[in-house]
């Protein structure tokens, strides 16, 4: 089968090629950054604008299935590109590929669609969406860019939204993710306290197996959570040093602490460019949800890892790649 990868250098789409190579596929990589150690005969890299809806076209041609997971990921409250990018971009995905005749498209979106905090501490797919002008410019735009794919699904495009939740582990590169930057430097023994609040932790190689299983057996239009297990990220920070025989993080730090510092914190972040310590960040941290991945369970037939073997998988995958000495 030819299938079609968008930020397919990326840590989900770096993961997501290896798993479709794997099954035999063909796979159009797109991606603005390319890789120089790339190859695979079943591998063409394309530089494609995915906000040029005609460069999409043309690189959908003959393609069965579009994986969408292009985004730009920021804490900030307003970021103009990253709407563009999150919104426009899922729109000119899908109509490029119902133009070019592709059967199906797979969205990767984000837990963040959905309203963290008026959950009341627990998501399922009909929970509220991230739709408050309070909330940050990645969750909004999220939810938006759901919006602009149901339209194309309105006009007869074959489509299905997957929303992770915390993606970590291997394989990734520099720069890292947030999460597996934090888990190394754990493993390194770098983090002597952690703040209070957890996630919902999904392997990203999991995800990679929810895209293709919601590619094959997904309903049209339905959203499906794609989870993991949720721990306080002190003891995942603890687990990370503990593989690697660091001492990991004595105590976690009280959440109303780090709120009470935002408002000075924030703007020197700003200064500097980092998004470490912001509202939204902080916000996160204190609505860990719990998540309920029942939905692809059942009709997808997900499963997913547990903690403790994609940290271990992700430490080695760091020491065997030269990115931590034991």
């Amino acid at each position: 089968m030819k299938v079609a990868v968008t930020g397919a250098a990326g840590f989900v789409g770096t993961n997501l090629v290896n798993l479709l190579v794997e099954q035999g596929n063909e796979v159009v990589a797109i991606d603005r950054a390319q890789p120089e150690n790339e190859t695979r005969a079943q591998v063409t890299w394309l530089n494609v604008n995915i906000l040029e809806e005609q460069q999409l076209e043309a690189a959908f041609q003959g393609v069965d299935v579009v994986y969408h997971l292009v985004a730009m990921i920021t804490l900030a409250h307003h970021d103009e590109l990253a709407w563009r990018i999150n919104t426009e971009g899922v729109r000119n995905v899908a109509e490029a590929a119902l133009a070019a005749g592709v059967r199906r498209m797979v969205h990767c979106s984000s837990i963040h669609s959905f309203d963290q905090y008026a959950c009341g501490g627990n998501i399922d797919e009909n929970s509220p969406r991230s739709t408050d002008d309070d909330l940050p410019v990645y969750d909004r735009s999220k939810f938006a860019g759901e919006q602009e794919l149901r339209a194309v699904i309105d006009k007869g495009l074959d489509a299905v939204v997957c929303n992770p939740t915390a993606v970590y582990g291997p394989v990734d590169k520099a720069p890292l993710s947030r999460i597996n930057g934090i888990l190394r430097d754990a493993a390194r023994g770098r983090v002597p306290a952690f703040v209070e609040g957890g996630f919902d932790f999904v392997d990203v190689r999991d995800v990679a197996e929810g895209l293709v299983l919601a590619g094959e057996k997904g309903r049209t239009g339905e959203n499906y959570l794609i989870t993991g297990q949720f721990l306080p990220m002190v003891q995942v920070c603890r687990i990370a040093a503990r593989l690697n025989g660091r001492r990991g993080p004595l105590f976690a730090v009280p959440l109303k602490v780090l709120s009470a510092i935002v408002p000075i914190a924030e703007p020197i972040c700003k200064i500097f460019n980092s998004d470490v310590i912001t509202k939204a960040s902080v916000g996160a941290l204190e609505s860990s949800p719990l998540v309920d991945g029942s939905k692809a369970q059942a009709e997808l037939g997900y499963t997913p890892r547990d903690t403790d073997s994609t940290i271990r998988d992700l430490i080695s995958h760091f020491v065997t790649s030269g990115q931590l000495q034991r």
